[in-house]
């Protein structure tokens, strides 16, 4: 790694703006959003440490006395969005080279650790032979190589990202429990957010991950022909059955079949599908042979099931028979804190399919994308980074760039003094929100891509008044 500098904050967007702007001036960044992470990524291999003094599960300042007695020579600058003055001369007392109070403009980054790493003790802390006082095992054991904080590793196989909301933490946590059982699950969630995916992970982490996974989009299947579809047919079996034909459960045989918006099912597809998930054999249609299958099932909506079911369109017994264990997949407004990532994530795959290098998004975009509310959820936000991709002439996707929706539904938000400290600007943003739907809550929260709980929320932690 060249020039590692390890990055200690819990605020995502921040830290992810603050890691582009370090990477493109020649830095390496492991990231961390607690100070268990950052213990674990400790090593005489740092140039440099940055942490913040508000974090998840302690305090910077505890952390900053950790690392001074384990690395007395490791420069440790304290970032602080509370411009404290006891609080940083406290830090200079116990060992931080510096501190910087938030928001901060980029050339004060540049200039403290360049001022940082020309010190004669930072030049001693990378001697490969200085002998220091073991941390901790996972340190300094060389089999535990520090992590750096950039699109988790997915690929086209398996595009599932673990997000650091705790919206997202959820649904990792129930994937992860549910898997490596043989039950069936019902997928719930809007439009977009990844349902296909949730499930391909569930399959990836389960026993069967040898095995086949068939996608079915139960929407896109005519009843008349549905049959032939998750049964097959033999030769002859009807006008047009011009071979034997496998049908998607025996195709599954072993492995997982995925139904999607299994709600579009006819009622007497849903008879046939409930005796085959019942008794689990299968009989193509012409054929006298039953087939025994052994599969996994697993289903999405984005409607509401029950409701289906109270009106009668939906058979109650199938319903019970899918939804073994239900997960329900937050929408990208539900997770914010993610968004960041998974746009980071569709840029690479952006560059890769359209040949470009187009190496992230100015500050002014970023804030922009985190106001605006994503109906589509995570496929409008994919659509949206492929077509900023391939619109943009520079390094950078600018404000520019982004669909005019974006820019119409964000207008009314000032971008003109956003620096690194998103934590902020908020306020200021959700008293510009007010302001413009004169105190209507709901209108304001909508305008944010909050719910009106957050609002509220956030309302009372910033001692915002009526206006």
């Amino acid at each position: 790694m060249k020039n590692p500098i390890l990055l200690v904050e819990d605020d995502v967007v921040f830290s992810k703006m603050l890691s582009r702007f370090l990477e493109r001036n020649g830095y390496d960044v492991i990231g961390c959003y607690t100070l268990e992470e950052a213990e674990k990524n400790l090593s005489t291999s740092l140039k440099m440490v940055f942490t913040d003094l508000r974090l998840p599960d302690g305090d910077g300042i505890n952390f900053l006395k950790q690392v001074k007695e384990s690395f007395p020579d490791l420069p440790v600058v304290v970032m602080t969005s509370y411009a404290e003055v006891s609080t940083a001369v406290e830090a200079m007392k116990l060992g931080a080279f510096d501190y910087i109070s938030k928001p901060f403009q980029q050339e004060d980054v540049l200039n403290v650790i360049k001022n940082a790493q020309n010190t004669p003790a930072a030049i001693a802390h990378t001697e490969p032979e200085r002998t220091k006082r073991p941390y901790n095992k996972s340190v300094t054991d060389k089999s535990s190589p520090a992590k750096m904080v950039k699109v988790p590793a997915v690929n086209e196989f398996n595009p599932y990202i673990e997000g650091v909301s705790a919206a997202s933490k959820k649904l990792t946590k129930f994937i992860n429990l549910v898997a490596p059982t043989d039950m069936s699950v019902l997928i719930m969630g809007e439009s977009g957010t990844g349902k296909e995916v949730v499930a391909k992970s569930i399959h990836l982490k389960s026993e069967r991950r040898n095995k086949p996974f068939i996608p079915v989009d139960c929407g896109a299947i005519p009843k008349e022909i549905a049959s032939s579809e998750f049964f097959g047919h033999v030769k002859g079996s009807f006008t047009g059955a011009i071979s034997d034909k496998k049908g998607h459960f025996e195709e599954a045989n072993g492995g997982t079949i995925f139904l999607d918006e299994v709600g579009n099912l006819s009622y007497e597809n849903q008879i046939q599908l409930l005796r085959a998930l019942q008794e689990r054999r299968i009989k193509p249609i012409g054929s006298s042979k039953e087939i025994d299958v052994d599969i996994r099932v697993l289903a999405a909506t984005n409607e509401d099931l029950l409701e289906a079911v109270r009106k009668g369109e939906f058979r109650e017994d199938l319903y019970h028979r899918l939804n073994e264990f239900s997960i329900k997949v937050p929408s990208l407004t539900e997770r914010k804190d993610d968004l960041m990532i998974f746009a980071s994530y569709f840029l690479e795959r952006a560059n890769e399919k359209l040949h470009k290098n187009v190496q992230g998004f100015t500050e002014k975009a970023v804030q922009k994308m985190l106001m605006y509310t994503w109906k589509g959820n995570l496929r409008e936000l994919s659509n949206m980074v492929k077509r900023a991709a391939l619109l943009t002439t520079g390094d950078y996707i600018t404000e520019n760039e982004l669909p005019e929706l974006v820019i119409s539904e964000t207008k009314h938000f000032p971008t003109e003094r956003f620096t690194f400290s998103t934590k902020e600007n908020e306020r200021e943003l959700i008293i510009g929100a007010l302001t413009e739907t004169k105190n209507n809550k709901t209108e304001a929260a909508k305008l944010l891509g909050f719910t009106r709980k957050t609002l509220y929320n956030k309302l009372k932690a910033y001692n915002i008044d009526e206006f």
